[in-house]
């Protein structure tokens, strides 16, 4: 299997602390205080929920399990000194809809383990704790 293309982001320091991101398909403003954009670290934050509730979504459905809904939230604590990483990460997906307990653990543990690129880039060190509501 060929490696995927490298991922290619460019920054633009626009002032104080802040840059214009120009990804492949998208753009968004980062920012140090994450008032006219999010800061990186929130970034980092929603790149880890974001790919894991895709790996959900696509694991879910795959296994034509259906859902009305999925949400997912993430409460990141970052250590006191610099440079102040993610040491504990906190998961919580709910999903709506009749889907059965053993598939949404499936799921859950086949990102982690396998398919989260976000989550193998990071220390792996880090506490990370996934937790799951399902709702009919």
């Amino acid at each position: 299997m060929a490696p995927k293309p490298p991922t290619v982001i460019d920054l633009i320091w626009t002032g104080r602390l802040e840059f214009a991101a120009t990804l492949s398909k998208s753009a968004l403003i980062i920012d140090s205080a994450g008032e006219a954009g999010p800061s990186p670290v929130e970034t980092l934050g929603a790149a880890l929920a974001g790919w894991m509730s895709v790996d959900v979504a696509h694991i879910l459905t795959k296994g034509r399990h259906e859902f009305r809904a999925l949400r997912t939230r993430l409460v990141a604590d970052r250590a006191a000194d610099e440079p102040h990483r993610f040491v504990h990460v906190a998961l919580t997906f709910v999903i709506e809809g009749h889907v059965p307990r053993d598939a949404v653990e499936r799921a859950l543990q086949l990102s982690r383990d396998k398919y989260c690129s976000v989550w193998h880039s990071m220390r792996q060190d880090i506490d990370l704790r996934v937790s799951f509501e399902l709702v009919a």
